[in-house]
């Protein structure tokens, strides 16, 4: 409303001057008769119409115009601005999609790295684990050899007298038994013998 308050004056002045010199052709229709002054008046209407618009033109036409060239100034800057953003934006994107190679080449080179780290550790780990059950395996095997060899001499040494109680059954008959048990009192009958030594 404010832009068009100095324009609504100027438009009605117009406006009543262009009805003033349409009088006299308004007049001259509805059957009167033209004054020779007539032309006259039409010229000197047309003067004073045509000067008001010139006056106007040149009064209120500068600030119009210098408003609205400050408008399409503004406009054009504000354009300019959003044009350097834009281009800004497109150049940042054409970027992006310039490097987006090389970063897709990076996250791949990443996972390779990270996967080679990743059987590294597992290798390391199947190691380890490999020699912890190597180890615990040749604990058990020393351990069950240790307990067969003490079996074995268990069963060594039940077999020895075993055999030997065996072999001296045979060997020793009542006659032998009463044989060694009259020489075994003989000895110790005697001075030297067993009875007769100090302890």
């Amino acid at each position: 409303m404010k832009r068009l308050r100095p324009v609504i004056l100027p438009a009605l002045a117009a406006c009543g001057l262009v009805l003033l010199a349409v009088h006299p052709a308004f007049a001259a229709e509805e059957g009167g008769e033209v004054s020779p002054l007539t032309p006259v008046f039409q010229w000197i209407n047309f003067a004073i119409v045509a000067g008001l618009i010139v006056f106007l033109l040149i009064k209120k036409a500068p600030a119009l115009f210098a408003a609205r060239a400050t408008q399409i100034a503004s406009a054009i800057e504000e354009a300019g601005k959003v044009k350097a953003q834009a281009d800004a934006q497109r150049r940042d994107a054409e970027q992006r999609l310039a490097n987006i190679a090389a970063e897709i080449e990076q996250l791949r080179e990443a996972a390779r790295r990270d996967a080679a780290a990743e059987v590294g550790r597992i290798q390391a780990s199947a190691k380890e684990e490999a020699a912890k059950i190597h180890a615990a395996g040749r604990m058990e095997v020393d351990a069950a050899a240790r307990g067969a060899r003490t079996e074995l001499r268990a069963l060594a040494t039940r077999l020895s007298i075993e055999r030997a109680e065996a072999v001296l059954r045979a060997e020793i008959t009542p006659a032998a038994e009463d044989g060694m048990f009259t020489t075994f009192l003989g000895e110790l009958a005697r001075p030297g013998g067993q009875a007769g030594r100090p302890n």
